[in-house]
């Protein structure tokens, strides 16, 4: 199952009042060597995949990946997306952040992971593209 969507957006706050400003991805990306785990519920032992292009647009971190069949996480991955889950939600460690009136402003950003999650803190963070591949069975 390919996957696609934003795992966070720039400049809008999230439940916790945190704001992620464009850029803050920039420096982990460029020293990401291998997919981005995907997790669900930001779960370790439910690995479900990967997520094998992470990069930065204008509007957030865009992820596109897949589930990856035999994971110990991929079925719970598939039954959650089914019953209608869609939420996106990083692992992050910040590196520089500063205290506004609402919250952290995140200036750089260590990526860790990307979770599938029913309530994501960013409520605009959300799958946008859900593929399956089926292939004939002769």
């Amino acid at each position: 199952m390919k996957l696609e969507g934003y795992a966070s957006m720039f400049g809008v706050a999230d439940l916790t009042g945190d704001v992620v400003r464009a850029g803050a991805f920039r420096a982990s990306l460029a020293r990401r060597r291998t997919p981005l785990p995907m997790l669900l519920e930001h779960h370790g032992r439910l690995f479900a995949g990967a997520w094998t292009d992470v990069r930065e647009d204008r509007r957030g971190l865009l992820v596109s990946g897949e589930i990856r069949d035999g994971q110990p996480g991929a079925a719970r991955a598939r039954q959650a997306i089914a019953r209608g889950v869609d939420g996106l939600s990083i692992g992050f460690v910040p590196i520089v952040a500063c205290y506004g009136a609402g919250g952290r402003v995140l200036e750089e950003i260590e990526l860790l992971e990307v979770s599938i999650v029913a309530l994501p803190m960013q409520p605009l963070a959300r799958l946008s593209l859900v593929r399956s591949d089926f292939r004939a069975v002769a």
